[in-house]
């Protein structure tokens, strides 16, 4: 077993993002396991409020002292909020990636996309059999 984190009420992405879905929107952010493997995030380049997100397409950068990786929509729909405090302290994904360090926040499009998610213990065994 890894010691990774994750939330029971979360969807997961074998990209390494995760959806919190609370009513018609969906909080967005990299999973524990991926801020784990980038080590110290020092950048994010975050989308805009208003853009369009197509379920698979790159919305955003992070940056560590690693690499660079893209993060992709897990789902479609509106970006309705960011996370600017990330602006100033992106390694907060580092250190509260389900919490303070979540990237944006989407009016979802399509609910039936959520089906094609990973839950959490499916998501954990796709982590260990990288490992």
């Amino acid at each position: 077993m890894s010691d990774w984190k994750t939330l029971d009420n979360a969807k997961y992405t074998e990209n390494d993002e995760w959806v919190l879905v609370d009513g018609g929107t969906a909080k967005i952010g990299l999973t524990d396991y991926a801020q784990d493997q980038l080590s110290d995030i020092v950048f994010v380049d975050l989308p805009d409020v208003g853009d369009k997100l197509s379920k698979g397409e790159a919305f955003a950068t992070v940056e560590s002292v690693k690499a660079a990786s893209d993060v992709y929509a897990p789902i479609s729909g509106e970006v309705v909020a960011v996370n600017s405090a990330l602006d100033d302290a992106p390694e907060t994904i580092n250190g509260d990636p389900f919490g303070a360090g979540w990237i944006v926040e989407i009016k979802l499009d399509n609910t039936a996309e959520l089906a094609d998610l990973l839950d959490a213990a499916a998501y954990v065994k796709h982590c260990e059999s990288r490992s």
